[in-house]
């Protein structure tokens, strides 16, 4: 009996981790097919979501018994609209943060530690709100949208 309870633990924290893995895939997938400007705010959030759910997935994987299965891209890049010089909404630095999330994240994927991954995913999830915030509140004030162009941040 006690087997039987392991296992459909383990299989919970699988689903969730796979649920949890959708929803983040889902979020840049919304950023890569977006159009410039419309909605940025709430993508930013669903993102902070998601990176937010991946922690916890990652931390009751942890828990379970489970390991990280490493990434093989150590300079993996976020979706257009997210990049550096793009012309991104919101507070420099805000992104100057997102950007140092999505570094630790990419370099601490391509090992072992899933805590260490877990922790990222915290990391990458808490600019991004606030990001998210100051451009909404942008938009609520009718605040002119800064021209996008090369080497802004």
């Amino acid at each position: 009996m006690p087997q039987t309870r392991t296992r459909r633990s383990e299989q919970r924290v699988l689903d969730d981790f796979r649920g949890a893995l959708e929803k983040w895939r889902d979020a840049l997938a919304f950023h890569r097919m977006a159009p410039p400007d419309q909605n940025f705010a709430a993508r930013v959030a669903a993102l902070s979501d998601a990176a937010a759910a991946q922690a916890r997935a990652c931390r009751e994987a942890d828990a379970a018994g489970f390991d990280w299965t490493p990434h093989r891209a150590a300079d993996s890049r976020p979706p257009y609209e997210l990049q550096p010089a793009t012309g991104r909404r919101g507070p420099a630095e805000l992104w100057r943060r997102f950007d140092a999330a999505v570094a630790s994240l990419s370099a601490v994927a391509t090992g072992r530690d899933i805590v260490g991954v877990a922790d990222a995913y915290d990391e990458l999830a808490e600019a991004p709100t606030e990001i998210a915030d100051a451009v909404e509140k942008e938009d609520r004030a009718g605040a002119p949208r800064r021209p996008r162009r090369a080497g802004s941040a």
